[in-house]
């Protein structure tokens, strides 16, 4: 049976497929990273996960992967297929698509991590339909994906869609991008968390034990949810000003709090509004997937334009 393989590496763990044609999930599985053995201790770690793959493929479907897709974090540049940089596995530069394709004998299409979670969520998730869309995703850092026409835009330099390094609060917060007042250092997962901790007492408390403290009415959750939430909007509504997509879908650790978020969201989005469009602000559908699916989104992408090229040849 024709597949691709997709894989999906984060901070700490990496997720894997093994993808038909159709989009389905014919084997998952998850692997550490590795990461506290070093960066060449990480690549080797993708390398011998995609070799697996390749053999699993050739066991049980017949034939080895056609392609693979990764998506890594960090900076990526996707054109060249170079893993750039990324603070949380060490590495600089890595030649990852070209390391991989030795590997698997197959091509292999780079791309980065949250581009391809929102390129998922775009074409077979929360935003399927949309001919505009923009993915944002609130976790330990804010990043977002700009959908068109089912692809996802890169940008120029690959940082296209970066809105957690919008300026929100001029002369606030230190980020370490090198700016201050970041929208990141405010409405993140990680931020809420932070700011919660603190109002609380608890080193130990979250963003999801702030949700639910909100919830239950804690005046102290209650404000530093509204800090949060008056940071996300004005951001949100920057992204709006400049992009104006049809459909705004929210993913990451922080929309796990549901209605929590999306209500006193969509108010406060809607209030700042003048003469823009309000688009549909959905939550993400596909969950802890969506990396995965949108690298085999990319493998099968990558078959579609050699297929193509070898026809006109």
């Amino acid at each position: 049976m024709r597949h691709v393989i997709a894989l999906d590496v984060g901070g700490t763990g990496m997720k894997a497929a093994l993808v038909g044609a159709d989009g389905t999930l014919l084997h998952q599985d998850r692997r550490p990273t590795g990461r506290e053995r070093g960066p060449d201790a990480v690549v080797d770690a993708i390398l011998g996960f995609a070799a697996d793959l390749r053999a699993l493929g050739v066991e049980r479907l017949g034939e080895p992967a056609a392609a693979a897709g990764v998506a890594v974090p960090g900076l990526v540049d996707e054109t060249d297929g170079t893993a750039v940089y990324a603070a949380n596995l060490g590495w600089r530069d890595v030649p990852l698509r070209t390391l991989l394709t030795e590997r698997l004998g197959a091509p292999v299409a780079l791309g980065h991590d949250v581009r391809t979670g929102g390129l998922a969520e775009g074409r077979v998730g929360a935003g399927r339909g949309a001919d505009r869309f923009l993915f944002v995703a609130l976790g330990t850092g804010i990043a977002g994906a700009i959908g068109v026409d089912g692809r996802v835009e890169a940008g120029a330099h690959g940082f296209a869609g970066e809105i957690g390094h919008v300026v929100v609060r001029p002369g606030g917060t230190p980020c370490p991008c090198g700016q201050r007042g970041c929208l990141e250092r405010f409405a993140s997962a990680a931020a809420v968390s932070e700011a919660w901790a603190a109002a609380c007492g608890d080193p130990e408390a979250d963003a999801a034990d702030c949700a639910e403290a909100v919830a239950s009415g804690d005046p102290n959750a209650v404000r530093v949810w509204q800090r949060a939430l008056d940071a996300l909007a004005d951001g949100l509504v920057t992204a709006l000003t400049l992009l104006d997509p049809r459909t705004l879908v929210i993913g990451g650790g922080l929309a796990e709090a549901g209605d929590t978020l999306f209500t006193p969201l969509r108010d406060a989005v809607r209030a700042r509004l003048t003469f823009q469009k309000l688009p549909e602000i959905v939550p993400a559908a596909l969950g802890d997937t969506a990396g995965c699916r949108g690298a085999g989104l990319l493998a099968w992408d990558l078959l579609d334009t050699t297929d193509g090229m070898e026809v006109s040849t």
